[in-house]
């Protein structure tokens, strides 16, 4: 059987774009880059989401539970599997449970004609932001008259297992842009975060997680939890199956 082609690219789209619109995000590439943080209207440019990934061949996802408060299977058997213990349950929850991730809309230095990207980082990136708009030294780095445009380093260093990503502000104060029409543009052109990305409905993650547990049924080191989930019994179904574990 040849490759999947369709598959191929839905899985790139996922790792290049995190689920969301075509070419709206960014991330560095290994090495120097520059940007701006762009100020948003209610104030709080570093906008936080869960996601899931790693549910069979789906693409990451945003987590119904995490983010909008609805109940769904996945969330449950997370929490089922910490709570049963035990070495495998504690690896497939790590592997399923929802990830933290935090976005800003920004503007690439060298790349301004591209307009407002969307850059995605995690939580130690998070928190060096955090704390450099919390020094006075400089004051708001979003102002658009008198914001600080960013170097970012990343990339692996020698021996680390995962890249790395290192921030640090200009000593001077800048413009946005020089074209006052420029920057209107780009402050208008923010897009709504949450909206770049694919929403499922607890009734989609429960469908994906039937499919999934289903494919490990006969997988090497498949955890009793799951084994559980999957395993029929005359006259039932998974659903049965999921909502006995749940109830039980």
């Amino acid at each position: 059987m040849g490759i999947d082609l369709a598959k191929m690219k839905e899985k790139l789209d996922s790792v290049e774009n995190r689920g969301g619109k075509k070419n709206a995000f960014w991330r560095p590439d290994d090495g120097e880059t520059i940007i701006r943080l762009l100020p948003t209207p209610d104030g709080d440019p570093f906008k936080e989401f869960w996601f899931h990934y790693n549910v069979g061949d789906n693409p990451g996802f945003l987590s119904p539970k995490r983010n909008f408060g609805e109940d769904d299977a996945l969330d449950s058997l997370v929490r089922n599997l910490y709570r049963e213990g035990g070495e495998d349950n504690i690896r497939l929850a790590k592997k399923l449970g929802a990830r933290q991730r935090f976005f800003t809309p920004v503007v690439i230095r060298g790349k301004e004609e591209e307009g407002v990207k969307i850059w995605g980082y995690g939580k130690m990136a998070y928190k060096e932001l955090l704390n450099l708009v919390l020094n006075p030294e400089y004051g708001d780095i979003t102002d658009p008259s008198g914001g600080t445009d960013l170097v970012i380093q990343y990339g692996k260093p020698v021996g680390a297992q995962f890249p790395q990503t290192s921030i640090t502000p200009r000593r001077k104060t800048s413009l946005l842009s020089k074209d006052e029409n420029q920057t209107h543009e780009w402050l208008e052109s923010i897009p709504e975060i949450s909206e770049l990305f694919d929403r499922k409905t607890p009734q989609d993650v429960q469908a994906m997680l039937d499919e999934f547990l289903l494919t490990q049924e006969d997988a090497e080191g498949v955890s009793k939890e799951s084994e559980h989930y999957v395993a029929k019994t005359e006259g039932s179904d998974v659903d049965k199956a999921f909502s006995e574990l749940l109830n039980g």
